[in-house]
């Protein structure tokens, strides 16, 4: 299934409305987030894809245009998408709001565990199945003390995954544990891992 919102139904795949972008993007700016890559976070998505064994894992804040992987991991699993022209997509730093998961996890503010995107009629669709091959899905809002959602960590696999409580249990875990160290970064200066 292909994402096309020309389609009727393919209206039901669109990114739900984020009323909290704006606020957001301020937030992130002044936490010092969103626009460059951090070594400290790259390391937190390492450490994230090793306790998952995922072969991806991020840590994603999302703005009112974009989603910025300042924490991104990944590994060398082959990728199954290979285009027309004989290249395959790579997933950079950054990615359209539309595109992805995460966008839905920040709006609805709670755990999303897909372990095949392909059950999902609203989720199969989505560009980053057809243009990445992302099978599997599990992600966690990163809500700050003010009650901001200031974006997501999430693992991502190009084969189905049975997530499973245990799954669930870690990333909700690691979202929480991230989120107090970006506030304990914010209020002393400390480095954040």
């Amino acid at each position: 299934m292909r994402y096309d919102p020309s389609r009727p139904a393919g209206r039901l795949l669109l990114t739900p409305e984020d009323k909290e972008a704006p606020a957001r993007a301020r937030r992130l700016g002044q936490l010092g987030l969103a626009e460059h890559p951090d070594p400290a976070l790259d390391a937190y998505a390492d450490h994230l894809a090793e306790l998952t064994g995922a072969p991806y894992a991020m840590v994603n804040f999302i703005d009112e245009n974009r989603q910025f992987f300042a924490g991104l991991h990944l590994s060398d699993v082959p990728r199954p998408v290979v285009k027309a022209d004989g290249t395959t997509p790579v997933l950079g730093r950054e990615l359209a709001r539309d595109h992805g998961f995460c966008p839905h996890v920040v709006v609805r503010r709670k755990a999303l565990v897909l372990e095949d995107v392909c059950d999902y009629p609203r989720f199969a669709g989505n560009p980053v199945v057809d243009e990445f091959g992302i099978r599997s899905y599990l992600g966690a809002p990163l809500i700050d003390s003010t009650g901001m959602v200031l974006g997501t960590v999430c693992v991502v696999d190009v084969e189905p995954r049975p997530w499973g409580r245990p799954g669930l249990e870690t990333i909700k875990s690691t979202a929480a544990d991230l989120v107090a160290r970006l506030e304990r970064r914010e209020a002393d200066g400390l480095p954040l891992l």
